[in-house]
């Protein structure tokens, strides 16, 4: 499928994507976290890119970060010292983790963009003082874009860009509820590709092109499903495609995940109505929380459970990056939920770079043959 294939090219060639949206005019802001308002970056004309880290050799990165930050972060460090990301204007850095709180600085003092912004948004997402607050964050990021490209950022202009990333979140949710009936109708490969190339193209173009991918595969006749055993991966950012290639030679399909580049970044829509500012703010409440969010001490695991019974999961692989350290603290007492469950689950840790083929189907064979 033609529409398909231009999100993969799009995931696969991040730059050579950028740098022929920035020869048409288009300002770039890139940004590491789902968490980024993203909707106030496209209402101000701009282009919103995720930053996932390409560099071969990220050792550029070695004389600023420590080695046991994680590849994600040291890539994308390594990719702007290597002049990789020149087609930027600039970019955001919400408070995730100390290892993004610590790139900013890095960033902000090694870069000439532009842009820069620390969007420092609340951890805990439980109070009325934290929304209160969120939102005159969000406020001042606006203003700060306003004057950076001394532009007007309208509230028309906010309500039409949270009608399209609606529309996105939308036909992602989609197209997973499509796998997950019927795995035989899109590939996990394909997903995953389509999912990260939504953080990576234009947003409009990738609005137009998901509503045509779900309504030719809703379209489709469906062909039998696959006798594979049904499993779930969560964790933070997975950049390994081969991954789901791997299980389904292992004899199991990845029919949902718990991912930053999958259901948590899709997953909550914002109201087109009233204050436009106050609506992309309660998406920060309302949609699932990563570890380095607070709602209650068991609503990771509550969410993970429920996800696996109606997807009719078997097992929940934990896809890992080495030196996550907000994944690391929640994946024994997530675990220990699971087992309360009777789910099984298993911890893959992963870098920049895979395990070896054979070492990585041996554990994903030994695992689908115990579900």
């Amino acid at each position: 499928m033609e529409s398909i294939r231009e999100f993969i090219a799009a995931s696969q060639h991040p730059h050579a994507y950028a740098r022929a949206l920035k020869e048409s005019g288009t300002a770039i802001i890139g940004y590491l976290c789902s968490y980024t308002p993203e909707e106030i970056i496209h209402a101000a004309g701009l282009h919103p890119m995720r930053l996932f880290g390409s560099a071969e050799d990220i050792s550029l990165a070695d004389t600023h970060l420590q080695s046991y930050c994680c590849s994600l972060v040291r890539g994308a460090l390594a990719d702007v010292l290597a002049g990789n990301l020149e087609y930027l204007d600039g970019a955001v850095f919400p408070h995730t983790c100390d290892t993004i709180q610590r790139l900013s600085d890095i960033w902000r003092l090694n870069t000439k963009f532009r842009f820069f912004a620390d969007v420092v948004l609340p951890v805990k997402l439980t109070t009325e003082s934290s929304r209160a607050y969120l939102s005159d964050v969000l406020k001042k990021f606006r203003m700060d874009l306003e004057e950076a490209f001394d532009i007007t950022i309208t509230n028309e202009a906010l309500h039409d860009s949270i009608q399209t990333f609606n529309t996105i979140r939308d036909m992602l949710n989609t197209l997973y509820e499509i796998r997950s009936e019927n795995p035989s109708k899109i590939s996990g490969r394909d997903l995953h590709g389509i999912v990260k190339g939504s953080m990576i193209m234009d947003r409009d173009a990738a609005a137009q092109a998901l509503v045509k991918i779900a309504d030719e595969l809703r379209a489709e006749a469906a062909p039998p499903a696959p006798k594979r055993k049904r499993v779930l991966v969560a964790g933070s950012v997975c950049s390994h495609p081969d991954v789901y290639t791997m299980l389904e030679k292992a004899g199991a399909e990845v029919v949902w995940d718990d991912l930053c580049t999958g259901s948590r970044y899709f997953g909550g829509m914002i109201s087109t109505s009233g204050d436009p500012i106050e609506a992309i703010a309660q998406r920060s409440f309302d949609r699932l929380i990563c570890p380095a969010k607070h709602k209650s001490i068991t609503i990771r695991g509550e969410n993970l459970v429920q996800a696996a019974r109606e997807h009719d999961a078997r097992g929940v692989i934990f896809l890992q990056l080495k030196f996550c350290d907000p994944h690391s603290f929640d994946y024994p007492y997530l675990k220990e939920f699971l087992d309360s469950q009777h789910i099984p689950s298993m911890l893959l840790e992963v870098e920049d770079q895979l395990p070896g083929e054979g070492q990585l189907l041996t554990r994903f064979e030994t695992f689908v043959h115990m579900l």
